[in-house]
């Protein structure tokens, strides 16, 4: 080229740019490691993954000849060499979960920023995901709080559990069958709406204008309002088609029975968010099962296990769905057993977390529940019955302080059972209609004069002379025990007990003059919680010490193992004389807890502590023992009660309040296309299931990569949720009602949303409109129906005669 000649060039780029951004765009080369790594990262986890994953070796590097392009190349997670080591091969084989481990992994490439928006429909196409569960929370809290003070009376189990609130702001000591978490709520809810506690709620009654019981209603209906936008995200973990997610959506916004109970000051509304709450992280934590061990699979671990301590610590129904979450676990590491690449010490680890943070953390919550529900009510009340002695002689204004502390003859006492779920020796002027036809003793679980006996000497010995010298109780001592009030003797005799007929039954028998040698009991010190074991123990004291009677005649011991008398004895705990000497059988341990004699000194009880993991024990047997006590009265008609098998296809609603033409009604009953949908879907889940197990077995072709997996996730969420919730309805014998379908009904839920989506939404062979005509059918069925039944969730005033159309069953009690 000759000098001062003009030279050309291209600097034109090699490839045009898009035409679609007017940005700058920096290529990445096509065989960058990195690059390779983060889109294969960004791939759907677990049920969307294809079958044959390319499994990763660490070896050298070998020259390779000129021109030759690598292949897709995978970093292996168990590794020990860290990024900077790692060699990256291509191999056949199958990794079920694709994750990384401890080890070192590569660093994610910093996502792009999408430039600010310039206009406001940029805007909403750059927030355009969030936009739905705004707009549906919105609707939510529409549905939940419109017109929520419309019944000013007390409505159906607000008289139970808002004077449950009552007593936390009061700070009184209570009983009931459920855990403490959600009525401490309630009363939380009180005290923020400036509720002083006075209240008794009594049903039905008006409520007066000093109590706020809007707010309180407010405060609790937030929860059943949250549930909407958690149903939005769940069904988006769960990877629904975007029209499956409004479904689901759109069904748990408009739910009636949903709706209803969310309105009210009860517990249900807290039950349900914590089991949606449950369902949504445990969904968010599989979906970073492809990055073991992360700052965000730690973080959806361990909100699994908070989320199981909550829904526990409202009610036992919360053990149905920390039992889906145990099935999905053991699943998982099932499936990590056998994959033959994880290193032990790595699988170690994977046991080693699930443990803590789904057993050992819930574990923690719960029992965190019932500490906090101990520090609150330090106040004597109606449930100190249930605690033990040493528990009730430390809240305040109880009298167990000032007992007198060694236990003599002519003291008057109460005994308390020492066994977990024991009572108080209780006696009443009813006589047994089976057996030997005389005088009930029972053990009762509340203060009553009743409870009342006094220590005297054997027939035969001396009467008792308050004058005389005192003669303490000491082991071995034989005495007779006089009813208080009936003054009859606690008896013994041949006679079969009326439920555990193995045992004598035990009676009161004779009076202050008549008796016999069948009224003798032999007093056996068993230890002193203070002095320690029977050898420093030298006479009997009030609260500490654990007693044993045995009949002096029949050699049985006095004994109450938490066996329910039939209506007969009033339900209370049978007590018995058990023939058989279990020196280890707590049911048959007694200790002193009232004592009155005035004749010696009072004691300080206040020095001495309950244990608080026996307390917790102690209260969480009585509270099954009390639950399980709640068994229909066949001689009584519960028109509230339902049936669980009549549930799924909504047989039978709930008045909640009265029917009077100048009551506000509400009826608790399910929005039916839902309800019948879901059990419908349920049906049609296993039908499918088992043509595609046929159809797989003649080698059709069904599926595309993922798909089944993806189809069997969903389906076993939904369908173990539903079975978990549901058939321990139709084993227990406890009385049930329809509001116990509730949290079941979620994962039906679930289930004709994944219907839906499978056989319509994600068809191959529909096209978009057909989708889309579906879609909106669905969608106005759902809301017309809804607001067609409106008025039994919002309340219907005046004559219910008024309002036609809504006994689609004749079974509804509606009019």
């Amino acid at each position: 080229m000759s000098r001062g000649q003009p030279v050309a060039l291209d600097i034109r780029p090699s490839s045009p740019p898009s035409p679609s951004s007017s940005f700058e765009e920096v290529p990445y080369p096509s065989t960058n490691a990195w690059g390779q790594q983060h889109r294969h990262e960004e791939s759907l986890p677990l049920h969307n993954m294809e079958d044959k994953a390319r499994r990763r070796h660490v070896g050298t590097e070998q020259p390779q000849p000129s021109g030759w392009v690598p292949p897709a190349q995978v970093y292996n997670p168990y590794s020990p060499a860290g990024p900077s080591e790692a060699i990256w091969q291509d191999a056949d084989g199958k990794n079920v979960y694709e994750k990384a481990g401890f080890g070192g992994r590569p660093p994610l490439p910093r996502p792009r920023r999408p430039p600010p928006p310039s206009s406001f429909s940029e805007l909403v196409n750059q927030h355009f995901d969030i936009l739905p569960p705004i707009i549906y929370t919105i609707l939510s809290c529409c549905t939940r709080f419109y017109k929520i003070g419309k019944s000013n009376n007390v409505v159906w189990d607000e008289a139970h559990f808002g004077k449950f609130g009552s007593y936390y702001i009061k700070r009184s000591f209570y009983f009931d069958v459920h855990p403490p978490l959600g009525k401490m709520l309630v009363g939380l809810a009180g005290l923020l709406s400036g509720y002083d506690g006075s209240y008794d709620f009594k049903s039905g009654e008006a409520y007066p204008a000093s109590v706020p019981y809007i707010p309180m209603r407010i405060m609790l209906a937030m929860f059943g309002a949250a549930m909407v936008p958690l149903a939005w995200f769940t069904a988006v973990e769960l990877h629904l088609s975007q029209r499956a997610c409004h479904l689901v959506t759109l069904m748990t916004l408009c739910d009636l029975a949903w709706i209803c109970i969310s309105r009210f000051i009860l517990l249900d509304s807290m039950l349900l968010f914590f089991t949606f709450t449950t369902v949504f992280c445990m969904a968010k934590f599989n979906n970073e099962q492809w990055r073991s061990f992360s700052v965000d699979w730690w973080l959806w671990l361990g909100l699994t296990g908070f989320s199981i301590g909550c829904v526990a610590s409202v009610k036992w129904v919360g053990l149905f769905v920390t039992a889906l979450v145990g099935l999905y676990t053991i699943e998982d590491l099932w499936d990590k057993f056998g994959d033959l690449r994880m290193p032990v010490r790595v699988y170690i680890k994977h046991w080693i977390a699930r443990i803590g943070c789904l057993i050992v953390l819930p574990l923690l919550v719960y029992m965190a529940s019932f500490k906090l529900h101990f520090l609150i009510l330090n106040h004597s009340g109606t449930g100190d019955s249930q605690m033990s002695s040493l528990f009730q002689a430390n809240l305040r204004g109880n009298d167990f302080a000032q007992n007198p502390l060694d236990v003599a003859i002519g003291s008057k006492v109460t005994f308390k059972n020492v066994g977990y779920g024991g009572g108080l020796l209780h006696s009443h002027v009813q006589t047994y209609p089976v057996g030997s036809s005389q005088q009930q003793v029972t053990c009762y679980h509340y203060k009553d004069d009743n409870n009342q006996w006094n220590i005297l000497r054997k027939w035969g010995d001396l009467e008792y002379n308050p004058n005389e010298e005192l003669q303490y109780i000491k082991d071995g001592d034989i005495i007779r025990l006089q009813h208080g009030p009936t003054l009859r003797n606690l008896h013994s005799h041949q006679v079969a007990a009326p439920v555990i007929k193995i045992n004598w039954e035990v009676s009161a028998y004779g009076n202050i003059t008549v008796g016999d040698y069948n009224d003798h009991w032999v007093v056996e010190i068993v230890d002193d919680i203070v002095l320690g074991k029977k050898k420093n123990v030298k006479n009997v004291r009030s609260l500490t010490t654990r007693v044993r009677f045995r009949h002096l005649s029949l050699g049985c011991y006095l004994r109450a193992a938490n066996a329910i008398l039939p209506p007969w004895g009033f339900k209370q705990v049978e007590v018995s004389c058990d023939k058989e000497n279990n020196p280890g059988d707590s049911h048959t341990y007694w200790n002193v807890e009232s004592h009155w004699n005035d004749r010696l000194p009072a004691g300080n009880m206040k020095l001495y502590r309950s244990p608080f993991l026996s307390d917790f024990w102690h209260l969480n047997v009585a509270m099954m023992t009390s639950n399980n006590a709640l068994v229909p009265d066949p001689d009584k008609e519960d028109i509230l009660a339902s049936l669980p098998s009549e549930w799924p296809w909504l047989y039978a609603g709930l008045r909640m309040c009265g029917w009077g033409d100048d009551q506000v009604k509400y009826y608790l009953l399910g929005h039916p296309i839902i309800w019948w949908g879901g059990s419908v879907s349920l049906i049609l889940a296993l039908f499918s299931f088992g043509v595609y197990l046929l159809r797989m077995q003649r080698h059709y072709s069904d599926w595309k990569p993922g798909e089944w997996e993806h189809f069997m996730y969903v389906g076993k969420v939904a369908l173990f949720g539903w079975i978990l919730h549901y058939i321990p309805f139709l084993i227990m014998g406890r009385v049930t009602y329809v509001h116990h379908y509730l949290p079941t009904l979620w994962f039906a839920i679930i289930m004709l949303g994944h219907m839906l989506d499978h056989f319509i939404f994600t068809a191959h062979r529909l096209n978009e409109t057909v989708k889309s005509a579906f879609f909106v059918l669905f969608a106005s069925i759902i809301v017309g129906v809804f607001w067609w039944f409106r008025g039994i969730a919002f309340g219907i005033e005046g004559p219910i005669g008024d309002y036609w159309g809504l006994g689609w069953r004749k079974s509804w009690n509606i009019y």
